[in-house]
């Protein structure tokens, strides 16, 4: 059993509420995604509405990964104008989009984005083992949608039910959380944040 290498798919997600229920009206968060995984490389794309720290906010992103799921290039901007690109040789090597070296990101091949449960789908298709009881940490490139400011992150994964259930756990923060994910890959719902609708 493995995760599928090649798929198309659509995937739209609405934030939770505090309550547990999914949110409506002004409360209401939604993300709508599009994933495409070919031979030579994974492109995802993604219009998001959110809060943060109870201030909303739009947000555009798109993600380049190469087959082995590795992050080589993203793309943000919000609805006020600001954005953030940056670029990654699949190394841990990091250049801003004038094509500088960043060193202070240097080891960190995944990213992980606040406002959506897809860039926790990174680290689980990165896994080098899908094992009952496996555990991997990784080194991430965090970004709040609310700031667009990039920062280092420690998370660790841990395999529950091979390519089905995986809990993921904050090393630079108390919380944890177990994720389902699909055939592909990709995160269902994140309990207490996200619930898949399609």
């Amino acid at each position: 059993m493995s995760f599928k290498d090649q798929f198309t798919a659509t995937y739209r997600w609405r934030q939770v509420q505090s309550n547990g229920t999914p949110g409506s009206g002004l409360d209401s968060g939604i993300e709508h995604l599009y994933v495409n995984s070919c031979e030579n490389n994974i492109i995802a794309s993604s219009m998001v509405i959110g809060q943060s720290n109870g201030r909303p906010y739009g947000i555009h992103y798109t993600v380049i990964c190469a087959p082995d799921w590795s992050v080589r290039a993203f793309s943000l901007e919000n609805t006020d104008g600001k954005s953030l690109s940056m670029n990654c040789d699949g190394e841990g090597n990091w250049f801003d989009q004038d094509g500088t070296p960043n060193e202070r990101f240097s080891g960190a091949i995944d990213i992980d984005f606040s406002g959506t449960p897809f860039t926790n789908s990174l680290p689980i298709r990165r896994m080098k083992k899908h094992l009952k009881g496996s555990v991997q940490r990784f080194k991430m490139l965090h970004i709040d949608f609310g700031t667009l400011e990039p920062k280092i992150d420690r998370q660790q994964y841990n395999c529950i039910i091979p390519y089905k259930k995986y809990r993921y756990e904050g090393r630079s923060r108390d919380f944890s959380a177990e994720l389902e994910v699909d055939e592909n890959g990709i995160v269902l719902d994140y309990p207490t944040l996200f619930v898949r609708e399609t």
